[in-house]
């Protein structure tokens, strides 16, 4: 299956970035052979609707699962809306969070975890709930 990992460097060591919409990469993995691409984030310094391109460019990419610390409403909707299911992230690398999700060990989200804007440092409040 191939997963997405939001990502502060650009391999699998490491840690993931708790941000959706204005994270640095996109770590995608195929969790069966555990290949991977990096696909930087051209979304990061937008000043509106980071989210929504965001999602918009991992559905490009074909992807069935994310994997990140927060979401928010509109990239959720977008996200959802193409059957793309996300996952909250563990503190940790973006393997951590690759191994946690074969065993069954991340929690699925359904609902948007952060207001609009949250990333945006200032508007939103900053780097997410858990980190």
């Amino acid at each position: 299956m191939k997963v997405c990992v939001t990502a502060i460097g650009n391999d699998l060591s490491s840690p993931v970035d708790p941000r959706f919409g204005r994270c640095a990469n996109f770590i995608i993995v195929d969790t069966d052979s555990m290949d991977f691409k990096v696909m930087q984030n051209r979304n990061v310094y937008q000043s509106g609707g980071a989210g929504i391109q965001a999602a918009g460019d991992v559905i490009k990419e074909g992807i069935k699962c994310v994997i990140s610390g927060a979401i928010g409403p509109n990239a959720m909707g977008v996200l959802s809306s193409a059957g793309v299911e996300f996952y909250e992230a563990l503190p940790g690398s973006v393997r951590d969070n690759i191994e946690a999700l074969k065993e069954g060990r991340l929690r699925k989200i359904y609902d948007p975890t952060v207001p609009g804007h949250f990333g945006q440092g200032g508007r939103g409040g900053g780097y997410g709930r858990r980190w």
